[in-house]
This record gives structure tokens, C-alpha cells and sequence, in this order.
């Protein structure tokens, strides 16, 4: 339907998909609207590898664990409005009956982000437009979870754009912090992050092209891996940017716990996706190195306290300090100055966007929603020349504000000669870190950073906060191998800004960021640290987590999350 009809047709398309979703819900079987029973408890506080175990000895029936989580899946959406296709019956519970009960994920339910395709069902992410269009088979990541016996089940929320730290879109709703209702659970695998950490489920997947599997981790208080490309299958999709790869998204492991992701992910390689899916390196499971790194006596640690463009917040600040105090009586501790992190986000950006944003625009119909920061950016690049100019000269020498100014002039639409510059430019920055690395870094093992300059944003914060990515979207650049590890949580009486604190001093980017910190209303939410290896060191970046939290929890720092069922 031609523009502005259109619009009536959308507002027709998301009463339909939400309508579609309540009657899922409400025609499931009894067995999944009741109480959490103590049955349920004893499955919901198994760890995976022991469920499969039990489901492979007959101890437990696949059909008991996917009740029992789809029972608090509910119960999860119900606060946070986390699920967008609800699997269950039809679906999950007609899949169990041809599962193979050999293989390693044998009988455990697994959440994915809406982007995956599910035969049966549509793949929105978001756009009104894709829905009424369920896929004839399974995408080939949901093949080999098939073919590893796990039970897809549900799928969750992300924002229209899938560039954003929250999940809202028309189609779907917006999804909530299950630690606060006011904040985002992070985006744009914020549904997964906020049903994970309810505890409507143990493992799910992400994909992450700026932070988009850390940042929910940081922000709802789970765990997640940042995988390098080639390592986790990457086809059977859909996505707001089709054919980007400036800078590639990848998709990778989300799960509520630590021993759960290690295990989903070494079962996950453990199944050669690189015989489903083109696209993955045919590198099997080392466990060699993984054990050579859990053995490891003592780590080179290099720690990067700032990006240079936001500093982080005092919550985040606490939180790495905790983990660099319980590391440094037993490991080396290397404060670290790596090639420009500022250079790094200026580059990535343009990359990302620099089809001048025309790619994930073009999905909109009339009258529907964007993401906050992503309308920012769209109504930036759309200005005219002659007025960014402007602009540019006025943030540069009126307002005194460089880096913020040079930042925004970068974003815009490219040619394809500019675009191969780009990408020239960021070989020779991978370049200068692999010397780097090796050559000045002390031999670290490691990097540790924050995930994030704060905490979770509000509700519409990325209209400010839309730039302040950096600390993740570096990694993106470099296709290293990132995992977040959940601390602390914001405290009231510890993580204020100083009294004497002024963010109208702050650069642009630390502006939109600061604009939001209110340690007293962020009270209770959680913050994590990121863990950093070099590309394809998915094991040792694994282990040493593994390390860190055992560190924690033997000086009695350990993590506490929500209970299962909030």
C-alpha cells in the first residue's frame, strides 16, 4: 500500500501480532499458567548440563523442563513484556516429540532474539511490515539447536532499528527492566537479557553489532559472550541493515548463569556449524586451551579505565575496582593505553551508517515508531549540507566541543569509493592494535573494561545516551572475542556523583550519557564488568570469567541475581 495509506495498514499489523500473542497465551495448557510448584523449583535451579544429563539417563522429561520454563517465561513477560512469538503449543511442544535425546542440548527450551527465523512463525524485528509472513522452515541456526536437541520456545523483544539499548517497537510494546520497570533492559537483545534474568529461561541467543548481547548483560544482570565472526552461524536471519558489514553483527550466547554459557557454547561449536552454515570457521571446541588457561596460576591484566570520550560513572567505576581489588593479591595488574578508543568509535560509526541510515528507514510504513536515538541520527543525517557545516562550526568553536563535533561530521552518507576508505582505515586499526598487543601491552592476557559508562538508561534515554557505545562497539571494530561477567549493583549511598559534579563540561557524547545518572533512582540495578580477548579466543576468554567469578565469590563478592520468577 502506497504512502500514507499505509499507516492504517500498520496500526492493523501490530493489533493483530499483539492480539495473535494474548490468545497464544491465553489457550496454552493449564500447566503453564499456574504457580511455580516445587517441581518446577528443583528443574528451574538445575544447571544445563545436569538437565541434559537427566533427560538422556530418563530421569526427567523434556516436556516437564519446557513447562517449567515456559510457565516463568510467562510470568516474565507478564512484568516485562520481554516475548514476541509465543512457541509453545503449537510448536515447542510438538517439536519435543522428534528431539534427539543423544544430543548435547537434549531437552532444554532456548529463547531467541525475534531476528531469528523459526519455521512457522514471523520474523518481525520490529517493522509492522514483516509480520503476517511466517517463514516456511527453520533458519540454520534453529536447525543445529534442533539437531543439539534443545526446544526453541519463545521469542523476545529488540527495538525497531536493532541500534539501540532498549527494546521498544510498535509491533511488540517495550520492554522492561525486570530489576526496575522505569529503566531499559538493554538493547537490542533486551528481551533476552530481561527473560534471562527473570529466570524464564537458562540459555538464549543474541546477536551484537555495537554491544547489542553485553550491553543487556550490563544492564539485567546476566551473562553473554561476544563471539568473533566465523565462530556461531550467522544465516537463517532477518535484520534492519541487510548486507552491512562494515562492521558484521554476530550472534552469541546469552545465558543467567556462568557455567550455562560456557557449556552452551562449547556444545553449540560442538555441533560444526560450519557444516550447516558457510559462513563459520571450521575451528572445533580447543578444549586444550581452555584448560591450559583455567590452570594458569597467574594473569597479565590489562585494565583500560576510560575510553576517552565518557568516563565511566561511579556505579561502573566500583564495580571494575571490586573485580581489580580481587584480582590484584593473586594476578598482575597493567593499566594500559591502547590505539585511540576515540578514533575507534568516530570509524565504527561511520561504517555502520554509511548508508547515510537510508537501509533501516526504508523498512518504516507510515506513522511508525522509531527508536529515539536511532530518530536522532536519521534526522542529522538528513539535514542539509550547508546546515550541518554550521552546526559543526558552531559545536567545534562556539561550544568548545571537538571530539563531539568531529564525531557527528563523520556520520553520513557515503560513496562506495569513501565506504572502501573506511574499510581500509579499519584494517589498518585492527593493524595497530594486533602490534599493539604484543608489542606494548605487557603481554596481557586480557583486557578488563567496562561494559558501559553507566548503568541501565531510562525509558526514551537513548534520545541523549544514542552515541555512548563505545566501550562495546570497540570490540565490534577489533572482532574481539568479549565476555560481561554481572558485579555489583547500583548503590544509593556509594555511587553519587560528586557534589561539585557539572556535565554541561562534558564533551557531547559524556553529556548524553551523564544526563541520565541518578544513583538514587538507579538504586537495585545491576552493572557488570567486560572481559577481553583477541579474535577466536572464545575459550580463553571463557576460562578466565570462569576465574574472575571464582576470585569473587571467594572474597564474598559473588553476584546475586533476581530469583527465579522475580
Amino acid at each position: 500500500m502506497i504512502t500514507p495509506f499505509d499507516y492504517f495498514e500498520h496500526r492493523r499489523a501490530c493489533k493483530q501480532k499483539q492480539l495473535e500473542r494474548s490468545t497464544r497465551i491465553t489457550n496454552l495448557p493449564p500447566e503453564y499458567h499456574g504457580p511455580i510448584s516445587p517441581q518446577d523449583r528443583r528443574i528451574l535451579d538445575k544447571p544445563v548440563e545436569q538437565l541434559v544429563q537427566e533427560v538422556q539417563k530418563d530421569v526427567i522429561k523434556p516436556i516437564d523442563i519446557l513447562r517449567s520454563y515456559g510457565k516463568v517465561a510467562l510470568k516474565a513477560h507478564a512484568k516485562t513484556n520481554c516475548l514476541t512469538e509465543i512457541m509453545l503449543n503449537p510448536g515447542a511442544e510438538k517439536w519435543i516429540e522428534d528431539i534427539n535425546l543423544k544430543g548435547p542440548l537434549a531437552g532444554i527450551p532456548v529463547s531467541l532474539k525475534d531476528s531469528i527465523t523459526v519455521g512457522g512463525f514471523d520474523t518481525s524485528v520490529g517493522y509492522s511490515r514483516y509480520t503476517g509472513q511466517p517463514h516456511p522452515q527453520d533458519g540454520i541456526m534453529v536447525k543445529i539447536l534442533k539437531d543439539a536437541g534443545a526446544i526453541p520456545y519463545v521469542k523476545t523483544n529488540c527495538p525497531i532499528t536493532l541500534l539501540s539499548f532498549e527494546s521498544t517497537n510498535d509491533v511488540w510494546g517495550r520492554t522492561t527492566n525486570p530489576h526496575n520497570k522505569n529503566y531499559s533492559p538493554g538493547g537490542s537483545t533486551g528481551g533476552e537479557s530481561a527473560l534471562l534474568a527473570f529466570g524464564g529461561g537458562r540459555i538464549g541467543v543474541g546477536s551484537d553489532v555495537a554491544g547489542s548481547v553485553r550491553v543487556p548483560a550490563h544492564f539485567a544482570g546476566i551473562y553473554s559472550l561476544r563471539c568473533s565472526t566465523g565462530r556461531w552461524p550467522k544465516m537463517g536471519m532477518n535484520t534492519s541493515m541487510p548486507g552491512q558489514e562494515g562492521v558484521p553483527s554476530v550472534f552469541s550466547p546469552m545465558t543467567r548463569t556462568l557455567p550455562d554459557l560456557v557449556y552452551f557454547t562449547k556444545s553449540m561449536i560442538g555441533m560444526k556449524p560450519w557444516e550447516y552454515d558457510h559462513s563459520v570457521h571450521p575451528i572445533p571446541w580447543r578444549e586444550d586451551i581452555y584448560h591450559s588457561v583455567r590452570d594458569q596460576k597467574t594473569f597479565r591484566i590489562g585494565i583500560m579505565e576510560s575510553d576517552g570520550v565518557v568516563p565511566p560513572t561511579p556505579a561502573c567505576r566500583r564495580a571494575l575496582q571490586t573485580v581489580i581489588s580481587s584480582l590484584s593479591t593473586t594476578h598482575t595488574i597493567i593499566p594500559i593505553s591502547p590505539p585511540s578508543p576515540t578514533h575507534a568509535l568516530s570509524l565504527a560509526a561511520s561504517l555502520l551508517l554509511a548508508d547515510g541510515a537510508r537501509t533501516f528507514r526504508s523498512f518504516f510504513r507510515t506513522g511508525e515508531t522509531s527508536d529515539p536515538g536511532a530518530a536522532q541520527l536519521s534526522f542529522y543525517m538528513s539535514l542539509p549540507m550547508p546546515i550541518r557545516y554550521l552546526h559543526y562550526i558552531w559545536t567545534k568553536h562556539i561550544r568548545r566541543d571537538p571530539l563531539w563535533a568531529d564525531l557527528l561530521w563523520e556520520i553520513k552518507e557515503r560513496s562506495v569509493s569513501e565506504q572502501w576508505k573506511l574499510v581500509a582505515k579499519r584494517e589498518a586499526y585492527r593493524a595497530e592494535w594486533h602490534r599493539w598487543w604484543r608489542e606494548e601491552a605487557g603481554d596481557v592476557d586480557v583486557i578488563l573494561t567496562v561494559p558501559n559508562a553507566t548503568p541501565a538508561v531510562p525509558h526514551g534515554g537513548m534520545r541523549q545516551a544514542v552515541s555512548s557505545c563505545g566501550y562495546t562497539f570497540l570490540f565490534n571494530l577489533l572482532d574481539y572475542t568479549t565476555g560481561i561477567i554481572p558485579i555489583t549493583h547500583v548503590d544509593s549511598s556509594l555511587d553519587a556523583l560528586p557534589p561539585a559534579s557539572n556535565i554541561s563540561t562534558l564533551n557531547g557524547v559524556a553529556r548524553g550519557a551523564y544526563e541520565h545518572y541518578d544513583a538514587v533512582r538507579m538504586h537495585g540495578l545491576p552493572v557488570g564488568v567486560q572481559v577481553v580477548g583477541q579474535r577466536l579466543q572464545e575459550e580463553k576468554v571463557l576460562a578466565v570469567m570462569e576465574r574472575v567469578v571464582e576470585g569473587l565469590e571467594e572474597g564474598g563478592k559473588g553476584y546475586v541475581g533476581l530469583e527465579v520468577g522475580g
